[in-house]
């Protein structure tokens, strides 16, 4: 029988708004959580399906799709052979309360910040002017307001969701060129948010999809600033997985633009980005020379920042200045640092304020400070019920681990790891 595309397939991921990678990022993140069997799909795998070279896939990967999708195999467009069964779905792992509950609250978000964002007022179909580009570009900002507050776990979808209708307007309306060059700006600026967002929530896969998106956008729409900001936050991410020399690398890519050289703002963060790089390696005399060219950048800047780059406040090169000293060994040093940069920290940011108590927990830790370390770690684990990031799970279930080891001597790292254990946090 001659193969047949899958068109009900391919037209779930459209109304769904994934690509082939998002969906394959969301097979195996369903699997996970809701099955507890990690798969290994990926965007071939979805490909194939939708091509028609895959009939009817493995039960790893038919389960998290009906789980996805809330459909039947036949409705999602998938011919069963004469042998091929429909799988029963084990039953679910058990979920505490706890975890449900910011789960349903990140829902609501999502819906209501759809609404809000106006995403029903981006066209579908006619010509496009400057002014829907505007539309389109209000959305970024609207969208950073909440990351400040919220962290990406509550955003990244709702943004994906904004760039997949852009997507549609590209290919569906008419436009001049000098529109579609807007177009293609507004919509990397788009693919970078949703990509830092994806990064913050922990999706790491869906994060560097999107970043290469907006790369390609910043080439189409000759914005060299958006590439320098996208080369920023792949060295970012490169430096989470542990590759410390190519962020290190890349960061020097970025630095090295033509638009970072004319932007003090985006100039100031590429430099303690790569002070925190060079830290982490060993480089000290590089990572203050960084530091030190940081400041001076940062004390050129004027006017507005962009909306990506509001969070960069005297505040956060203070607390990035203190990671790095931290990466240096220099604990003292990077605990005081944190805290200024805490005492400076504006309400707004939420998401930041955990980050920073939390690195100022750590540095108390590795300093010999424990029982200061896990007063400092249980106040971010109260604060950190009411954000989505998961950077900072991250740090609290480091700080968890570690803590462990002084349970039996300190009654503070004792106290703390039973009321986070209570709490869920």
């Amino acid at each position: 029988m001659a193969r047949q595309r899958n068109t009900k397939l391919e037209a779930l991921l459209t109304e769904f708004g994934y690509t082939h990678t998002q969906l394959a990022d969301e097979v195996n993140q369903t699997a996970e959580d809701t099955f507890g069997k990690p798969t290994q799909c990926t965007d071939r795998h979805v490909r194939r399906w939708i091509a028609g070279d895959v009939q009817w896939p493995w039960s790893r990967y038919l389960l998290p799709l009906q789980e996805i999708f809330g459909r039947s195999p036949e409705a999602m467009g998938f011919m069963p052979r004469k042998s091929s069964r429909v799988p029963a779905p084990p039953p679910p792992r058990p979920a505490r309360a706890k975890e449900q509950r910011p789960v349903r609250r990140r829902e609501f978000i999502a819906v209501g910040l759809a609404a809000a964002l106006g995403l029903d007022a981006i066209p579908t179909a006619g010509r496009l002017g400057t002014g829907d580009v505007e539309r389109i570009r209000a959305i970024v900002p609207a969208l950073y307001g909440y990351d400040h507050a919220l962290g990406g776990g509550a955003l990244h979808e709702v943004a994906v969701q904004a760039l997949q209708q852009v997507h549609h307007a590209l290919n569906h309306c008419t436009y001049g060129e000098r529109v579609e060059r807007a177009l293609y700006a507004a919509t990397g600026d788009l693919a970078a948010s949703a990509g830092w967002f994806a990064y913050d929530a922990g999706r790491q896969a869906t994060a560097t999809g999107l970043y290469n998106e907006a790369l390609q956008a910043g080439m189409l729409a000759g914005d060299g600033q958006l590439q320098a900001r996208v080369w920023s936050n792949l060295a970012m991410q490169a430096r989470l997985r542990d590759r410390d020399q190519e962020a290190l690398r890349i960061g020097r890519a970025a630095v090295e633009t033509r638009q970072a050289k004319t932007d003090p703002r985006l100039m100031a963060l590429l430099h303690c980005r790569q002070a925190v790089g060079h830290a982490r390696v060993g480089e000290r005399v590089r990572a203050e020379r960084s530091l030190s060219r940081a400041e001076t950048s940062y004390g050129r800047a004027s006017g507005e920042p962009a909306a990506w780059l509001s969070f960069l406040t005297p505040a956060e090169l203070t607390g990035l200045a203190g990671a790095a000293h931290h990466a240096l060994g220099k604990y003292g040093r990077a605990q005081q640092l944190t805290a200024d940069a805490l005492g400076m920290l504006e309400a707004g940011f939420a998401r930041n304020r955990v980050y920073y108590t939390l690195q100022r927990a750590q540095a108390l830790l590795d300093g010999g400070d424990v029982e200061h370390a896990a007063d400092e770690a249980g106040q971010a684990a109260t604060m950190a019920e009411r954000v989505h990031s998961d950077r900072v799970r991250g740090r609290l279930s480091d700080l968890r681990q570690q803590m462990r080891r002084y349970a039996g001597s300190v009654p503070e790292a004792a106290d703390f790891l039973e009321r986070t254990r209570r709490t869920g946090a």
